[in-house]
């Protein structure tokens, strides 16, 4: 053993109760150390380079020469440790040459019966004035999407607005093409759709139904906090229409869980106290929470302030989710079921979402954009229904996409999980889509501390609530959230690169 260093971008360290836990960086994969591993973890944090016979110095009344040289190895093949005179190696970029999709998000109608004042949406437009996708363009974004996902056996079709309930008919030609369609080329079909729930009907909820939706529902709280921002065209707080909407959907609803969104704004931050009413008070399934903090007007969006305290906030829902678990209850929290997902699977993203890769949305004219958030923006499109992806335009996005490491993402102990965050969020706050999140950095990898503490929490006290709560959530269709920016802590992940 020649002197060794250790690669402190591709190792951290977390002690949750007596346990010494290690996140290998690259993949996220987490282990305990035992003593060995810990006592050479501790020395070559302390000391620049290590050799062996430093090493024997220092450890060797402590533990064989056998199990010395074991650890180290360990710790070279996962490239925890690595040769003091070997040069930093450069990130490997995955050449992209096809689009594998999974999902196509159809943009229904561009007009919104509600004027929710933090909307992100650049091409929103009042009733009276959206612009409505015809059925042969949706009917062309059917056949590319099956085109492009020929190796896999399920894929989702996500409706989007706007308001999507203010376009059924659409939604209902899509869905009866799209069935039989599907099933021609060996597939399955999901749909999915986030609504704000005020044109819902009876009839409309037992459609759904029948065809097995993924519903999620846009609603920020409680009346006074709902009503804040949540308005309609004239101005009035839509509360209790949504409430007594959500009731009904609630009650008849069966097919899967109904999840809620809600965007965390200036003056609408209560985290515990919005999820207590969703979650127990209605009794939605999950709730998710967005902060909005690049949104189109300032005034809504959440300072560094408000933004740390969103933070504790939902660090104090997690213990509660955590506690919860340990017990054997799920309190219904998306964003930790979402952390926890990430930390039990050992995500490895190269980039911070499927956008553009397993993921694309498609415009009222066919244009293809990289996800829902940017359709009516100034960014680039990536091809048409009608003529097909193009594919070395969005490749060369993907591959540029994959190294932040100009930014400082290359020695964040999170990369693997956020991989530079959302592209929208960057490109609306800073104007660039490859910027880094900076506003959200340390909050993100406090986040995910927090996420081990309550992993090895959880797995100690009751290891079976992965198996039984977050399995069953994996490979659901996801439905994307309308009128708020992107959700931080909680990333819509759709296929990333590995």
């Amino acid at each position: 053993m020649g002197h060794l260093k250790l690669i402190t971008h591709n190792a951290h360290r977390v002690d949750v109760d007596g346990h010494a836990m290690l996140m290998h960086v690259p993949s996220s994969s987490l282990f305990e150390l035992d003593d060995v591993s810990s006592e050479v973890f501790d020395l070559f944090e302390r000391t620049a380079s290590v050799d062996a016979e430093q090493m024997q110095h220092a450890l060797g009344h402590l533990y064989r020469p056998s199990e010395l040289s074991d650890c180290v190895q360990s710790f070279l093949d996962l490239d925890i440790l690595r040769d003091a005179a070997y040069p930093e190696v450069a990130r490997e970029i995955v050449k992209v040459d096809e689009i594998p999709l999974s999902t196509i998000i159809i943009n229904v109608n561009t007009g919104c019966n509600l004027a929710c004042t933090y909307c992100y949406k650049e091409d929103l437009a009042v009733p009276s004035k959206g612009e409505k996708m015809g059925f042969e363009t949706a009917r062309q974004s059917v056949e590319l999407l099956l085109k492009q996902a020929r190796d896999r056996d399920r894929v989702n079709i996500v409706f989007f607005g706007g308001e999507p309930l203010s376009n059924m008919p659409l939604i209902r030609e899509v869905v009866a093409y799209a069935v039989p369609r599907a099933a021609r080329e060996g597939k399955t079909v999901d749909f999915s759709l986030t609504t704000n729930a005020t044109l819902l009907t009876e009839e409309l909820v037992d459609w759904f139904n029948a065809h097995r939706f993924a519903i999620t529902v846009s609603m920020d709280g409680p009346k006074a906090l709902h009503d804040k921002y949540r308005k309609t065209v004239g101005g009035k707080g839509t509360y209790d229409v949504v409430e007594r909407k959500v009731r009904m959907l609630l009650e008849r609803y069966t097919a899967r869980p109904v999840g809620v969104r809600v965007t965390l704004t200036r003056g609408v931050t209560d985290v515990s106290g919005i999820h207590d009413h969703l979650k127990n008070d209605l009794g939605f399934a999950e709730v998710g929470f967005g902060p909005a903090t690049s949104g189109p007007i300032a005034v809504f969006n959440l300072d560094d302030a408000a933004l740390l305290q969103v933070f504790e906030d939902m660090k104090a829902l997690g213990r509660r989710y955590t506690e919860a678990a340990c017990r054997g209850e799920n309190i219904g929290f998306s964003n930790m079921h979402q952390l926890l997902t990430d930390i039990a699977q050992g995500t490895k993203k190269a980039v911070p979402c499927g956008a553009g890769l397993g993921m694309l949305a498609v415009d009222k004219e066919g244009d293809l954009h990289l996800c829902h958030r940017f359709v009516g923006s100034d960014e680039p499109t990536y091809g048409n229904v009608q003529t097909g992806i193009d594919v070395p335009k969005l490749g060369k996005f993907i591959e540029t996409a994959q190294d932040r490491s100009n930014f400082g993402c290359k020695t964040c102990r999170i990369r693997s999980i956020c991989a530079g965050g959302c592209y929208h969020e960057s490109y609306a706050r800073q104007g660039d889509a490859f910027a880094p999140v900076y506003h959200y950095c340390d909050l993100m990898r406090d986040w995910v501390d927090f996420g081990i503490e309550s992993y090895v929490r959880i797995m100690q006290a009751n290891p079976g609530f992965f198996r039984t709560e977050l399995e069953p959530r994996q490979g659901k269709p996801a439905a994307v959230a309308a009128g708020a920016p992107s959700p931080q802590p909680a990333n819509p992940s759709e296929e990333p690169v590995q």
